[in-house]
């Protein structure tokens, strides 16, 4: 039995505002050629198949595409949907399309029914946003935490996969511990705890998760498969692609990475203006898509200018002015990828010239930053609610 896990296409994504539709669609040209040459009997796509809840038409149109032409080659597609993903749009018609071999799982009531892919039981969990009342009363949770929830979620897989033989596979989208980030994902975390333990997961044979962008794992049988496409920086010297299992009779797994078409390599180049036009090791980034650090004690006057004559894909600049007294970090650097919690106690500490918030008032923010996730759960289930009324 072979599964080829994928995850976070994000259609319709654009890259500092160069689009990334073509090379997506070079992608999903490579994942058709792959199911082919390896009979691959399904595509597991772990969440955020589009990049926000209202896709334009041409990332509709490249799904529709994708879907069509893996099912054509002979294998089915499986589809959970994602935190970037429009649960009640990406699943329109899903038990119409199950018939043609495109299976979407995008809400609750479908957790812990798999898929059967021959004699392989594959159960795909939708992104659970813990702060909607919809999801913790479906599944009966007190603690709006994406432990929790997932927890709640995968003790309805591991009943039912108890009842199957030793192949199962979990698809979830999730922040799961050990992990490691790229600045191209949303942050999910809820009251200040967005990583769920990779013990979660326990009970299948592998579990197929999206979210973070790079391939990785982070249990012997729970692994990520990154992103197909860069969509940040960070992802420089990310090794992109999809990764094929190949399920035994006893449920072992073997795993495979098979590597993407890169349309476009990214590069990172930092130095004075000067030493970035004329040195010769910058030539591998004349092609690439480029981002440039200019370390110059004064910003030079038309930088990018001069910048896209070398690099005529160059999308982001840079400055880090070396030479003269300044501010160690900005406060945007000093908050960047930190918790809500840590920025309003940190912002306390800083207002009142050094004395930080104590236990009570700790318990204040977070109760506060508790009640903000509930209210957004709300609205989000009063638009879920609305958009059925449309449907």
């Amino acid at each position: 039995m072979k599964l080829l896990h994928t995850s976070d296409w994000h259609l319709g994504r654009a890259f500092h505002g160069v689009g990334l539709l073509a090379a997506q669609s070079e992608f999903v040209d490579h994942l058709v050629a792959t199911v082919r040459a390896e009979s691959v009997d399904a595509v597991l796509v772990s969440g955020d198949v589009y990049d926000r809840a209202l896709p334009p038409p041409d990332a509709v149109s490249l799904l529709s595409e994708a879907v069509t032409r893996i099912i054509d080659s002979g294998a089915r597609v499986i589809i959970s949907s994602g935190n970037h993903d429009s649960a009640i749009r990406l699943g329109f018609a899903s038990d119409l399309l199950s018939r043609a071999g495109l299976h979407i799982r995008s809400d609750l009531d479908s957790i812990g029914t798999p898929v059967m892919v021959g004699d392989t039981a594959v159960y795909p969990i939708p992104y659970l946003e813990p702060a909607a009342s919809s999801v913790t009363e479906e599944l009966g949770v007190d603690q709006r935490t994406h432990t929790s929830v997932l927890g709640a979620a995968m003790d309805r897989v591991r009943a039912d996969a108890a009842t199957r033989g030793p192949r199962t596979i979990a698809m979830a989208h999730c922040f799961a511990s050990g992990g490691a980030t790229s600045e191209s994902e949303r942050d999910i975390s809820t009251g200040g705890v967005a990583v769920v333990p990779t013990s979660t997961f326990d009970g299948v044979a592998y579990a197929a998760l999206g979210h973070l962008h790079g391939a990785q794992q982070v249990a012997e049988t729970v692994r990520y498969s990154g992103s197909p496409v860069a969509m940040s920086f960070s992802e420089t010297h990310h090794t992109k692609g999809t990764l094929l299992l190949d399920l035994g009779a006893e449920g072992d797994v073997r795993v495979e990475r098979v590597e993407a078409p890169v349309h476009r390599r990214l590069a990172q180049v930092r130095g004075t203006l000067q030493e970035v036009l004329t040195d010769p090791g910058h030539a591998p980034a004349e092609g690439a898509w480029v981002q440039v650090t200019l370390t110059d004690p004064v910003r030079p006057v038309g930088a990018m200018e001069q910048l896209a004559r070398r690099f005529p894909h160059v999308l982001q600049l840079r400055f880090d002015p070396q030479g003269e007294s300044l501010p160690a970090r900005s406060y945007a650097a000093k908050v960047a990828r930190r918790e809500p919690l840590e920025v309003c106690c940190d912002f306390v500490e800083d207002v009142r010239r050094g004395a930080g918030a104590d236990e009570a008032e700790t318990r204040l923010l977070r109760d506060a930053l508790e009640a903000g996730r509930a209210a957004r759960g709300r609205r989000e289930d009063e638009g879920r609610a609305r958009e059925r009324g449309a449907a």
